[in-house]
């Protein structure tokens, strides 16, 4: 085991196959059910997977609900929700397998799900996780965040075991979801001295932007992340940040680096399907590899009761 960056625990796909059979088919019915009434849940599931990871590994420690001390009040957070249907999924389990199925495995089989229902790739998740001990509100402070530099982002990237082409390709999961326009007041108007946008906002986008998101506007008012396909999962939003119809400014960020400038290409020549392995096929591999990082195995952690509370 590492404390940080990708665990050596071996997680394996299948690894409640005997003690609690259904618990894959009981998480991607709860998922599929609230979906009906949230078309966001996609996008809100595959964010709690990354922000859970990022913090102390994937071990469920955004979970836990502490008061005020909670970690899913950082503002690193912020914005992050879905913990209701982890919740809603783990009582299921629970009446069906007490004591047997992780909060962790339950928030990463859930992100697997949301792909799905968003037209994306099917893929198995390795399972096996723990549940975190720790909950330190200040172990949040790292979190990537929007105004982050791409060499910021990279070297974030690279503590969690990650490199550039997973920050693109995990950057690149917002081909589904909003974003708030609090989010976007400085790269529309604060970005440059005198008050300037972001040059790199393609023109003729810009004044969609700040249409959207005007001048001392509402700041909670949503937008989507990817301009064409907002719940659609595809690679349109590299396509948007190759045009500079990024939103966030990470987004743009990522065709302004030479390394994750050549990685976006990568999936937009006409012979990619032929020739190089796909877009939905490598974010399998990323997502799959963001899922292991400092996951807590065998005698580590515990199995909560309940996801919002230690034992």
């Amino acid at each position: 085991m590492v404390f940080f960056g990708i665990s050596l625990a071996d997680l394996k796909v299948g690894f409640y196959s005997n003690t609690c059979p259904q618990a894959e088919s009981i998480v991607r019915r709860v998922v599929s059910g609230a979906a009906l009434s949230d078309p966001n849940l996609p996008a809100i599931l595959l964010r709690l997977h990354f922000h859970d990871c990022f913090v102390e590994g994937c071990d469920g420690s955004i979970l836990v609900n502490n008061g005020a001390i909670s970690e899913k009040n950082a503002f690193g957070h912020e914005g992050v929700r879905g913990f209701e249907i982890v919740e809603a999924a783990k009582a299921e389990l629970e009446a069906a397998c007490p004591g047997v199925v992780s909060c962790s495995d339950i928030v990463a089989l859930a992100a697997r799900d949301a792909i799905s229902l968003a037209n994306g790739p099917a893929y198995e998740v390795p399972t096996g996780r723990r549940d975190g001990r720790v909950l330190d509100m200040s172990l949040a402070k790292d979190m990537p965040e929007v105004s982050d530099s791409i060499q910021i982002l990279k070297d974030k990237f690279m503590q969690k075991g990650l490199n550039a082409k997973d920050l693109v390709l995990l950057s690149a999961a917002h081909t589904i979801g909003t974003t708030a326009c609090f989010f976007m007041s400085k790269r529309l108007y604060d970005f440059l001295p005198g008050g300037q946008p972001d040059p790199t906002i393609n023109p003729t986008f810009l004044p969609e932007l700040t249409t959207q998101c005007p001048q001392n506007g509402d700041i909670n008012v949503r937008l989507p992340i990817d301009r064409f396909s907002e719940r659609l999962f595809d690679k349109q939003i590299l396509h948007n940040i190759k045009d500079g119809f990024a939103v966030l400014q990470t987004d743009a960020g990522l065709y302004e680096d030479v390394t994750t400038r050549q990685v976006v290409d990568s999936y937009l020549g006409m012979l990619n399907p032929f020739f190089e392995p796909t877009f939905e096929s490598d974010f399998v591999k990323a997502i799959v590899k963001m899922g292991k990082i400092g996951v807590k195995t065998g005698f580590n952690g515990e199995i909560r009761r309940v996801c919002s509370a230690f034992n």
